[in-house]
C-alpha cells in the first residue's frame, strides 16, 4: 500500500468511526424516529439488522451477475451452495427478474436504516459544535458514510473479487428468494415497459432465454404490468406535488421548479450508475476479446480493467457514494 493509499484509509476509517459513534449515540438519546418511538435498543437492532443484509443484497448482486461466463461445473464440489444460487439466478430470465426485486429491497432497506437512525429536527449529541452537527447530522453526512461504507462497498468490492465465497451461504440463497418472490409480486412491472421502449429506440428486439409465453401467462404478465404501472403514476403524481408545493426535504431556499428539475437530474444519475454497476460486473469475467467491437465500449473496458484491478473496486465506492448522495 502506498502512502497515499494509507492516508486515505486511514482519515475514511476515522470518518466511519466517528459517523457510527455519532448515530448511535443519537440513537441512545433517542433522536431518531424508531428510538423515540419505540426503544433505542429496538432502533440500534434494526439498525445493525438492516446493514447486514444490505451487505448481502449488494455483494449478493456482484456475485450473481459476474458468475454467468463461469462453468458451474467448476465449482459445484467446492462451493455448493453458490452452485445452487446460481441454477436458480441463471436459468432463463431469472438474472432480470433478481435484479429488479433486488433493487427494491435496497430501497427498502436504507429506508428503515434511515427511520433508524437519521437525526430528527435540531438534533444535537455529544455536546458537538454546531457545524460539526450541521455537517455530520444536518446535511445527512454521518448516515450516508455509515450507509455506504458498512452497508454496501465493503460488500462490493469484495465480491467483486470473491464471487465464489460470497454467495456460499444459506443467506445468500434466502436473499435471492426474496427478491424473486418481490419481482413475482408485480410491483416493479412497468420496468419492463421502459425496456422494451429501450429495444424498440435502439433497433434490437428483446432476447429471452424462455420459450414464449402462453395466454394465460400473458394475461398474468400484462396485468402485472398495469397494475404496477397504476402505482408508478400514482407515486410520481404524489412526489411531483410535494415538490411543487415545498414538501419535501429539498435544501431551504431551492425554488420549487428547481427542485422538480433537480428531482429527474438525480434520478437520471442514479439510473445510469446502476446500469454501469451491473454492465460491469457481466463483463468482469469475459474474456477481452469478448467484450464488444465498439470503440467507446473497448476504452470504457480498458479504464476499467488497468491499475492492477483497482479501478473496478474504486468505480464501485464513487458510485456508491454518488447514488447514495443522490
Amino acid at each position: 500500500m502506498s502512502g497515499l493509499n494509507a492516508v486515505k484509509g486511514a482519515y475514511s476509517t476515522v470518518l466511519l468511526i466517528f459517523s457510527i459513534v455519532i448515530v448511535i449515540g443519537l440513537i441512545f438519546n433517542e433522536q431518531t424516529k424508531v428510538s423515540k418511538d419505540v426503544h433505542p435498543v429496538a432502533a440500534l437492532a434494526i439498525i445493525v439488522a438492516a446493514l447486514t443484509w444490505l451487505n448481502m443484497i449488494e455483494g449478493g448482486q456482484g456475485a450473481l451477475v459476474g458468475l454467468p461466463p463461469v462453468d458451474p461445473d467448476l465449482y459445484v464440489d467446492t462451493h455448493p451452495t453458490t452452485h445452487k444460487c446460481t441454477q436458480l439466478a441463471h436459468k432463463g430470465d431469472n438474472l432480470d427478474r433478481y435484479l429488479m426485486g433486488r433493487q427494491f429491497m435496497v430501497l427498502l432497506v436504507v429506508f428503515v436504516t434511515n427511520l433508524s437512525g437519521a437525526p430528527l429536527a435540531d438534533a444535537e449529541v455529544f455536546g458537538l459544535p454546531q457545524i460539526i452537527i450541521d455537517i455530520f447530522l444536518g446535511s445527512g453526512v454521518a448516515m450516508i458514510l455509515m450507509t455506504a461504507m458498512a452497508g454496501q462497498l465493503n460488500s462490493q468490492v469484495t465480491a467483486s473479487h470473491c464471487m465464489l465465497d460470497y454467495i456460499n451461504n444459506g443467506f445468500a440463497v434466502f436473499t435471492l428468494y426474496v427478491a424473486m418472490g418481490i419481482e413475482f409480486s408485480g410491483l416493479l412491472h412497468c420496468c419492463y415497459l421502459v425496456q422494451m421502449f429501450f429495444a424498440m429506440a435502439s433497433g434490437k428486439p428483446l432476447e429471452s432465454n424462455e420459450p414464449p409465453r402462453d395466454a394465460a401467462q400473458n394475461l398474468f404478465y400484462w396485468g402485472r404490468i398495469l397494475v404496477s404501472l397504476a402505482i408508478l403514476i400514482f407515486a410520481f403524481a404524489v412526489t411531483l406535488t410535494a415538490l411543487f408545493e415545498g414538501q419535501t426535504t429539498m435544501w431551504d431556499g431551492v425554488p420549487n421548479g428547481v427542485a422538480v428539475i433537480l428531482f429527474f437530474i438525480f434520478m437520471s444519475i442514479v439510473g445510469m450508475l446502476e446500469g454501469m454497476q451491473i454492465a460491469f460486473f457481466a463483463v468482469a469475467k469475459l474474456p477481452k476479446d469478448e467484450r464488444g467491437d465498439h470503440p467507446m465500449a473497448r476504452k470504457t473496458c480498458e479504464l476499467l480493467f488497468k491499475g492492477h484491478g483497482r479501478n473496478l473496486p474504486g468505480f464501485m465506492i464513487g458510485r456508491q457514494v454518488c447514488v447514495t448522495m443522490c
